[in-house]
Formats: structure tokens, sequence, C-alpha cells
């Protein structure tokens, strides 16, 4: 059954509830149980914007298929992760085939016109370095195009433009959703927190080095991720644990500037401090940490949609 919108009482319009979903690589996976525990408090969003990872997430939500994305992610192990690397020099570092390929035979996808919700991603032009919303067709395209993240995707050519991760310029949409018209914003900033650690070895260790394939996924991956050949921490950065840090110092500060300009009325900071970049398979811990969030905050966030 569809939820409706909260009917405000003082003006007799409906209040409308938008939520923006912030960019964060893999602590991402918080989204979805933000979405899910909101669902369970009857709560859904007129407007959904998202950056990057957010973005993802979103086309997901806004094409109803967000409890079997969570089944699924849910369910990827390191080695699954490691999987969809289809590793490339051409723009990126990763070229994304396997992963997009993989996600959209798992999941539909419409066109952002036949959603049920208003939805929007945010991109950035590489060229001109301008804010791109993009607001028509297929939800995976314009998921793909927001989650371009510089060094490790390429990026995406789409109507003219080659487009990169949204994160470099509106790393948590409020302001998207304020243009499409939403009266309370509820935003998942995932950068409000520094990742100290940003690579997480403790799977590395089931991956097998005694096959052809185990030694050609290993030696393909362990100088990137920063891990010595006997499953250590290298006792120097790795090409992963650069992009990491550099990506979140510079959204963290983004995201001040961007919402001491225009804030959210409720904000939710998942506390994931020791996720890595590419820590996709530890989704279970983020979507709790999403919906403790909610819990936490239910009142707040009922006071804001509910308020007469």
């Amino acid at each position: 059954m569809k939820e409706t919108p909260v009917e405000s009482v003082s003006n007799g319009r409906q209040c409308k509830v938008g939520l923006a979903l912030g960019s964060g690589s893999a602590r991402g996976w918080a989204h979805i149980g933000v979405l899910q525990e909101l669902k369970a408090m009857g709560i859904r969003p007129d407007i959904v914007a998202g950056t990057s990872i957010g973005a993802l997430v979103g086309a997901v939500y806004a094409s109803n298929q967000i409890d079997e994305f969570a089944d699924w992610v849910q369910g990827l192990s390191f080695r699954d992760v490691l999987g969809f690397l289809d590793i490339g020099f051409t723009g990126g570092m990763v070229k994304g085939e396997k992963l997009f390929s993989f996600f959209s035979e798992q999941q539909q996808n419409p066109r952002i016109e036949d959603l049920e919700i208003a939805f929007a991603t945010v991109a950035t032009d590489m060229q001109l370095g301008r804010e791109v919303w993009i607001r028509e067709g297929e939800v995976l395209t314009a998921a793909r195009a927001s989650s371009a993240l510089p060094g490790l995707f390429p990026p995406v050519h789409y109507k003219g433009q080659w487009l990169l991760d949204g994160g470099l310029v509106n790393p948590v949409p409020v302001s998207v959703c304020r243009a499409l018209g939403a009266d309370v914003v509820i935003a998942v900033n995932l950068n409000g927190q520094l990742v100290g650690r940003h690579f997480n070895p403790a799977d590395t260790k089931a991956i097998p080095r005694n096959t052809e394939e185990g030694e050609s996924i290993w030696g393909k991956m362990k100088d990137y991720f920063g891990i010595d050949s006997e499953g250590k921490s290298a006792p120097t950065p790795g090409l992963f644990d650069v992009i990491g840090a550099s990506v979140n110092i510079m959204q963290d500060r983004i995201t001040r500037s961007r919402m001491a300009g225009d804030p959210a009325d409720i904000n939710l900071i998942p506390m994931l401090e020791d996720y890595a970049i590419m820590d996709f398979h530890r989704a279970e811990e983020a979507i709790a940490e999403g919906r403790r969030l909610v819990r936490q905050a239910e009142e707040s966030i009922r006071w804001f949609v509910e308020r007469d």
C-alpha cells in the first residue's frame, strides 16, 4: 500500500517531504536502513534527491525495489565485491561494466518520468565544473552518472556532457529537494565524520591464493588496497587509501559549506567511521545504523512532518 503525504492542518496543503541522500561510497548502504525505517513509521518521501551512492540507493527506492535490494546487498561477500571490479585505466581504475550489468539484471530500470515520486540525481559537468541535475531518462543511467568517482569510475557521457561524481559539487543535495518543492527535508550526511581507516583487510584472508583465479585476483588488487603479500596492512597507504582519504576530506569540506547556506530540517549522520571506500560487503552493519538513526530521531521527524 502506498503511504500518503501528511496533511498540514495550518495551511490545508500537503506537507511535502524531501529526502537528500548523500555521497559516501560504502557507507551509503546506511541509506537503505533510513528508507526502511521511515517506511516502518508510515512516512514515504514525496521527493528523493541523491548524490553518488545516494543516487543509486535513491533510484532503487524510487522504483519500489528497496527491500529486494537490501536482501541482495546484505548477501554480498568481499569476494563478490572483487568480482565486480573490471580493472581498466581509461578514465577510471574500475570500468563499472560488470557492476552495472549485474545490477541491471537484478533490478528494474524504469524511467524517472514514470516514477510515482519526484526523483533527481546530482552529477558534475567535467568540462565546466557545473552542477547537473538529472531529472529524466533511465534511473540507472542517472545513478551511474552521479557515481562516477574520479580515479575509480570513468566519467559518463550524457546529453553531450562528460559527467563526474556529484559529490564534487553537492555531496548532500538538500538544495535539490528544496527546488523540487520539499517543505521538510531530511538529509543523510555520510561525510559527517572523516574515515580514520580507509580499508578493512579483515576479510582478505578468505581470498584463495593457491589457484590461478585466486592468484590473479590477489595479484591485481593487493597493491591497490595497500595490503602486503601476507595479507597484512602495508606500511604505506595503498591507492584506495589515498583515494578514500582525499574524497572524504574534500566532500566533508564541501558538505559543511553547502549545508551552512542551505540547511536541512533534520540531519542524520551515520556513525560508520571505520568504513573503507570499498567496504560494500559490510551492508548489514550500515543498514542497521541507518535504521537506528531514524528510530533515534523519530520524535523530531514526526514533529516536522506532522506539525500543525
